[in-house]
């Protein structure tokens, strides 16, 4: 939807897809990366997070790191390359010319299909 634009730009950042849990010294999961409620992330594991999150929009589209290492090493965060000092987009990576189809296509679901979905949907809860 938006390859065209110039001044926006979508880009996923895998940096989470690899990533195995966090183990301790005894081959435990390390529990210093969460919270009390063992399901969100501890001050550390954001701290581990954004330094992953910040890395990889740094990385090109194409050669971005899948995984996260909890090393909880300050040094692993990057800096901007001079030479090409912000985010990388597939376009300031090189695939801003491939050969995709980028032309407008009919969505394969009519407009008028998700409005009787939705009045459909709140008819059923409503009972």
């Amino acid at each position: 939807r938006y390859e065209q634009r110039e001044d926006f730009a979508v880009v996923t950042q895998p940096f989470f897809w690899n990533t195995l849990l966090p183990l301790d010294s005894t081959s435990r999961p390390d529990m210093s990366f969460f919270a009390a409620d063992c399901f969100h992330f501890s001050v550390r594991g954001y701290a581990e997070m954004a330094m992953a999150l910040w890395n990889n929009m740094l990385e090109p589209v194409g050669e971005k790191q899948t995984y996260n290492n909890f090393t909880h090493d300050r040094s692993k965060l990057r800096c901007p390359n001079p030479e090409k000092p912000f985010l990388s987009t597939r376009r300031n990576s090189g695939f801003g010319n491939s050969d995709l189809n980028l032309e407008k296509t009919d969505s394969s679901v009519p407009y008028w299909a998700v409005i009787v979905t939705a009045v459909a949907g709140v008819l059923v809860g409503s009972l």
